[in-house]
């Protein structure tokens, strides 16, 4: 398949992690092959889920996506970075997370294979693979550490961030049924609904919650 994509889009891809500092034959080998394809996923559509992925690498050319596993808000990403490496060169039959489109998106996937071939033409796409790899160890360390340390107010950001987009941004949910989805006392929810509501993240009446900042939210300590 030639993937055709607007200049925008094509500067994305050139300097995405894996082909930034590659030759332009490099670009055009990816596009033009038959393992390369393009889609396009709706808001609170799903890219990717456990048991329903593809063993491809993305790039995400426009929108943005939320990357979660169960209640946790792991990243959210934005035009020009890669997904789906945990789908790759390995034999698992489940996908470590959930990616769901948080807004509109358009995705490039480069097939498992053609992924190999790339790096066989081009070494700068094995090492920028791996540098890219890397830094992702750095992130996903410094994000235990945080988990490590994030109360109660983390707990319900990440619930909330996990159910709501900006297209529905609330929801009704009784006190005692989040409560106990958090694993938390009655006492600490409800100190944890003030804490947001006076950061203006999010509004609270009665048992509907709605998120009011979703960028505020998503840079909460979580």
């Amino acid at each position: 398949m030639d993937c055709k994509l607007p200049s925008r889009q094509l500067e994305l891809l050139r300097n995405c992690p894996l082909f930034v500092g590659c030759s332009e034959e490099t670009l055009h080998r990816a596009l033009s092959d038959a393992g390369c394809t393009m889609a396009e996923f709706s808001a609170g559509q799903p890219l990717y889920q456990p048991h329903s992925f593809s063993r491809s690498l993305g790039v995400l050319l426009s929108g943005s996506v939320r990357v979660t596993r169960d209640t946790l808000v792991i990243s959210v990403l934005s035009p020009g970075e890669l997904f789906g490496a945990a789908a790759l060169f390995n034999d698992r039959s489940d996908y470590a997370t959930t990616l769901t489109a948080a807004a509109p998106c358009r995705v490039i996937l480069l097939e498992q294979e053609l992924v190999s071939r790339l790096m066989d033409f081009d070494t700068r796409v094995r090492d920028n693979y791996i540098r890219y790899l890397s830094g992702r160890i750095r992130f996903l360390s410094s994000k235990v550490q945080s988990l490590a340390a994030a109360g109660v107010d983390g707990k319900l950001a990440r619930f909330l961030l996990s159910r709501l987009t900006p297209d529905q941004p609330g929801l009704v949910c009784p006190a005692t049924e989040l409560a106990q989805r958090l694993g938390i006392s009655r006492a600490s929810l409800y100190r944890a609904f003030e804490s947001l509501e006076e950061r203006g993240l999010i509004a609270h009446r009665g048992r509907r919650v709605e998120v009011i900042d979703f960028a505020g939210l998503e840079s909460y300590p979580l």
